[in-house]
C-alpha cells in the first residue's frame, strides 16, 4: 500500500494525495497551489496519470482543495468523483467562479503584456474555463455522512463532517490488502468546535495511517475578545474618519460568516447604515445552497436562516455579480464595507478593490482568514508598505486589522482535542496542509506530548505503508 503526497506538503494549499493498493488508485482533493513561490506546479501535468485513478475523492470545495478538478478531467480523468450533497451544489459555483476568475485574469494579463511590450511566463490563458467545469460535473456524485460507499473490492469510503464549511469532510477509507482492511483517516480541514453556522469537527477513536491538517498547528488562536465587539469598533472608527471596509474572504463559508455577524450588528443598531457590498458572483447561489441544506447547521443558525431577520440577508446588503456592478463600487464614496474574494488576495475581485482602497489612509483593510505565506495578504498582513496588485506597485496607506476569531481551522489546542479521540496510537501521523516550520513545530509537540510516531512529507514523496503486523511505514 503506498501513499503519495502532491500538495499542501510543507506548505497551506494545493491538498491533493494518492493512495494505491491491490492495483487500484484513488486521489484525495485536487486543490489549486496559492502560494506565490510554488504557482507553477499549478501548470505541471499531474504527477500521476489522472487515466488510471478510479476515483477522487473530495473532502470540500475551498479553491485550494478543489481548484485543479477541471484540469485534471482535461488530463485524462473520468472515474466517479464522490462528496457530499452540499459539496456538489458548491462545486458547480465554485469552480464555475473559479474559472471565470482565470479567465478574467488571463485577459487582464493579456492586454498588460500588450500594452508593456513583454511576454509573461505562463501561457496568457487559463488553466481551465467554464465549458471545461461543465464537462467534469457530471463525474460527482453526492454522498450523505457516515454512508459507506463501495468504491470497488479494494476501497470503500465514509465521509464524516469536518465543522469546516457547508458539508466539509473528513474521510475515512477503508483499505482491503492481504486479506486484512485497513483504516486511513485523511482529516481534511478540521474546524473549530463551539462556532457558528454549522456542527462540530467528528472524531475517531481508531485509525492505522492519519493524513492529518496542521494549519495552526504551533500556536493557538489569540483572543482578543468577543467577535462581533471587534467588528463593530472597526467599523465605528473606519467610517467616522470617512474611510470604507475592505475584507478580503473565502467565497464559502468565511462570507457567510461574515454577512452572519454583521447582519446581528445592523439589527441591533451597532453599526451606522451603510452599504455593505459581497462582491461575488456566486453569492446569491451560495445563499441558497445554505438554505437548501439547513439541516446541516446547528439548531440556532437553522432557526435564523427561516426567521424574519435571516442572517444572509439585511437592510443594505448588496449581492453583486457582474463585471461592471462591481467596477461601480469603486466609484462608491461614502463609507461602506466591500466583501471580496480571493481570501487571500491571490486573484480575483478584491484585487481591484485594494488597487482603488489600499492607498488612502482613511480605509481599513481587515484580515478575518488565513494568509499564506508569499501570498498578497500575507505580504500586506506583515506591514509590506508598498505591494505589487495587478502589475503595478501601491503604497499601503490604509491601517491593517485582523480579527482572529473567524477563523475555520482548528488551533493547536483543538487538534490535540481531535487526535486524542484516538483508542490507541496509529501506526503514523502525517502533517500537512501547514507552514513547513509550524508543521514540524506540531510534529515535535505530538512526539514530545503523546509519543505518537509522526512525519512531515516532502512533496512528492511517497511512502509504502506497511500491511504487516505492528509495521508501520518506509520510504
Amino acid at each position: 500500500m503506498k501513499l503519495t503526497f502532491l500538495g499542501a506538503n510543507r506548505q497551506v494549499t494545493g491538498s491533493c494525495y494518492c493512495i494505491e493498493a491491490a492495483g487500484s488508485t484513488v486521489m484525495i482533493d485536487c486543490g489549486l497551489v496559492q502560494e506565490r513561490r510554488y504557482l507553477d506546479r499549478n501548470w505541471e501535468p499531474c504527477p500521476v496519470d489522472p487515466r488510471k485513478l478510479d476515483a477522487l475523492l473530495l473532502t470540500h470545495t475551498h479553491i485550494d482543495h478543489s481548484g485543479l478538478i477541471p484540469k485534471l478531467a482535461g488530463e485524462g480523468f473520468r472515474a466517479p468523483i464522490y462528496c457530499t450533497h452540499p459539496t456538489v451544489d458548491l462545486a458547480d459555483v465554485m469552480l464555475h467562479d473559479s474559472a471565470r476568475i482565470q479567465m478574467e485574469d488571463a485577459e487582464y494579463k493579456r492586454r498588460r503584456h500588450r500594452k508593456e511590450g513583454r511576454q509573461g511566463k505562463h501561457p496568457e490563458v487559463p488553466l481551465y474555463t467554464e465549458k471545461d467545469v461543465d464537462r467534469v460535473l457530471p463525474l460527482f456524485h453526492g454522498v450523505c455522512y457516515r454512508e459507506p460507499i463501495k468504491i470497488n473490492e479494494v476501497f470503500t469510503v465514509v465521509f464524516h463532517d469536518a465543522g469546516h464549511i457547508l458539508g466539509s469532510a473528513m474521510i475515512e477509507l477503508l483499505v482491503q490488502q492481504d486479506g486484512q482492511t485497513f483504516r486511513v483517516v485523511f482529516s481534511g480541514d478540521i474546524g473549530q468546535w463551539n462556532k457558528p453556522l454549522i456542527q462540530d469537527p467528528s472524531v475517531f477513536t481508531q485509525a492505522d495511517y492519519v493524513v492529518m491538517e496542521s494549519t495552526y498547528g504551533d500556536r493557538d488562536h489569540e483572543d482578543d475578545g468577543d467577535i462581533e465587539d471587534q467588528l463593530a469598533a472597526l467599523i465605528n472608527a473606519t467610517t467616522s474618519r470617512g474611510g470604507s471596509v475592505v475584507i478580503p474572504v473565502f467565497a464559502v463559508e468565511r462570507a457567510q460568516q461574515m454577512m452572519y455577524h454583521i447582519s446581528r450588528l445592523v439589527h441591533a443598531d451597532r453599526i451606522p447604515d451603510i452599504q455593505v457590498f459581497l462582491d461575488s458572483p456566486m453569492a446569491v447561489d451560495v445563499t441558497d445552497i445554505f438554505q437548501k441544506y439547513g439541516d446541516y447547521f446547528d439548531e440556532q443558525t437553522a432557526q435564523l436562516i427561516s426567521s424574519d431577520q435571516p442572517p444572509l440577508r439585511f437592510p443594505g446588503l448588496k449581492l453583486i455579480r457582474d463585471v461592471e456592478a462591481s467596477k461601480a463600487i469603486n466609484m462608491v464614496r461614502m463609507p461602506c464595507i466591500i466583501m471580496s474574494t480571493a481570501g487571500m488576495c491571490t486573484a480575483g475581485r478584491i484585487k481591484h478593490h485594494l488597487k482603488h482602497r489600499i492607498g488612502h489612509p482613511e480605509n481599513t483593510v481587515l484580515f478575518v482568514g488565513y494568509q499564506g505565506r508569499g501570498t498578497l495578504g500575507r505580504q500586506i498582513l506583515e506591514g509590506a508598505r508598498e505591494v505589487r496588485i495587478l502589475g503595478r506597485m501601491h503604497r499601503v496607506r490604509a491601517r491593517i486589522a485582523q480579527i482572529h476569531g473567524f477563523s475555520g481551522h482548528a488551533d493547536r489546542t483543538a487538534l490535540f482535542r481531535w487526535l486524542q479521540h484516538l483508542q490507541q496510537p496509529p501506526r503514523c501521523i502525517f502533517l500537512t496542509h501547514g507552514e513547513e516550520d509550524v508543521s514540524l513545530a506540531f510534529a515535535e509537540q505530538i512526539t514530545r506530548r503523546l509519543n505518537w510516531p509522526v512525519h512531515v512529507p516532502e512533496y512528492g514523496e511517497t511512502v509504502t505503508l506497511s500491511t504487516e503486523p505492528g509495521g508501520s511505514w518506509s520510504s
